[in-house]
């Protein structure tokens, strides 16, 4: 059973919220920060310290920020200097490193890693297998499916660090490329096995290797009723905040 308080480590620095539940040989660091009503499985590293900590007797954690309502499945790792928005959730054994900031009710699925120093908005999904590299940016309401690749480096090896940009709403499909700092416009749908070389403007539908641009998203029948199927928010609501009110009225609120 899990929530025995066996081999559980907290850092008297660290600041637990009410009703926070944390599994057995979980480890949380100086200065983290965990919100009300989260849960932390068994396994778990929370504010992990970076590479100086091991060789440097007078380092000091930086403060790490879980958000009220997490759910974090066990063996995961999130580093120090993260901020993680309210009611946040993880699949197993995910990697969140150092300084990377994530908004609301985001969800990462299991084996995601993110390699620190980067930006995602509220409301994003990434599906299991996702690897986001350092410097990249993504919006709000992005879904990322399997095994997704943000790349950084535009001459490797390099010092030269360009993550991409995905702006809101966008759907980067299994198996995609993302080259280093190209920036995909709001409403994207990037197909599965793409290669983005380039930049895309907004609500365009990219194929291929490399990507191309095939149509305006807003072309894309419904196989059921014929309609628009894009923008997706007006026909998808399952977990979204317009689920009840639609998105016009929630756009309006």
């Amino acid at each position: 059973m899990k929530f025995n308080n066996i081999n559980v480590r907290i850092s008297p620095s660290a600041k637990i919220g009410k009703g926070v539940k944390i599994g057995d040989n979980t480890v949380i660091y100086d200065n983290v920060e965990i919100g009300d009503n989260s849960i932390v499985c068994n396994d778990c590293v929370i504010g992990e310290p970076l590479n100086e900590y091991y060789f440097n007797s007078d380092y000091i954690n930086s403060v790490t920020i879980i958000g009220r309502g997490a759910l974090i499945r066990s063996h995961s790792i999130i580093y120090s200097g993260c901020t993680i928005g309210d009611s946040f959730s993880s699949g197993h054994r995910i990697t969140v490193r150092e300084y990377t900031k994530i908004g609301n009710d985001c969800r990462l699925g299991t084996l995601d890693d993110l390699q620190g120093y980067l930006e995602i908005g509220n409301n994003c999904w990434l599906h299991s297998n996702v690897h986001i590299g350092q410097k990249s940016h993504i919006g709000n309401f992005v879904f990322i499916y399997p095994y997704v690749v943000f790349t950084n480096d535009p001459t490797p090896p390099s010092d030269v660090c360009i993550g991409p940009t995905v702006d809101d709403f966008s759907q980067i499909a299994v198996h995609s490329l993302l080259l280093p700092g190209v920036h995909i416009g709001k409403h994207c749908l990037v197909g599965a096995g793409t290669v983005v070389t380039k930049d895309i403007a907004s609500y365009k539908l990219v194929l291929g290797n490399p990507g191309k641009v095939i149509k305006d998203v807003r072309d894309i029948k419904d196989r059921v009723t014929g309609e628009s199927h894009y923008p997706w928010p007006y026909r998808f609501s399952r977990g979204m905040p317009w689920e009840e009110c639609g998105f016009d009225n929630w756009n309006k609120e």
